[in-house]
């Protein structure tokens, strides 16, 4: 599950490890998704220890007994962090996301190192897990499930407070389902 709408999302600034709350939006997203997942049990729930994501947790219904996990925080955007796009392009008007890493910022294989240790955690769960995080650490973990480099998560878009399932079919890892969004 993503995190709900944060202020910043709002605003439209890079949030990354800057530790900013739920928008009222956000808290009504994550009750929201409490609602739809109502009567959906875990065998283990991990969650970033990031505010916004744990609010969500809670707000939905999962942070009784939940494994806060450092690893799953969003990317640090370094120097970009709290800037918007505008303000970003007028220093760097080719930097991406997706690209080299901002200025004293994580670069997208620093992300997929601790994306890797995450999914290893989910997939010694014997049973169903799920996991509190981040859009652009979320898409990053997605890419290397399916076998493909870190960087391709620039392929899956993921709104606030969505849902998202990863399993196998046939041995093979797959995308069951991918940014459903809770009913409001």
């Amino acid at each position: 599950m993503r995190h709900g709408e944060s202020e910043w999302n709002v605003t439209g600034q890079h949030t990354g490890q800057t530790d900013i709350g739920l928008s009222d939006r956000g808290r009504r997203e994550a009750e929201a998704l409490g609602r739809g997942m109502a009567g959906r049990t875990f065998d283990f729930v991990m969650v970033s220890p990031m505010l916004r994501a744990t609010d969500t947790c809670r707000l939905a219904g999962y942070l009784d007994g939940a494994e806060p996990c450092a690893d799953s925080v969003e990317r640090s955007y370094g120097d970009f962090e709290g800037l918007t796009w505008p303000e970003i392009r007028a220093v760097a008007p080719e930097w991406t996301i997706w690209g080299p890493a901002a200025p004293n910022g994580e670069s997208v294989e620093d992300v997929a190192v601790r994306a890797r240790r995450v999914l290893a955690r989910l997939e010694a769960v014997p049973g169903d897990a799920a996991l509190f995080a981040h859009g652009h650490f979320l898409r990053v973990l997605t890419a290397l499930w399916l076998g493909l480099p870190p960087d391709h998560g620039r392929l899956f878009a993921l709104g606030t407070a969505t849902v998202s399932v990863l399993g196998r079919e046939n041995g093979v890892p797959v995308i069951r389902r991918w940014g459903v969004p809770p009913p409001l």
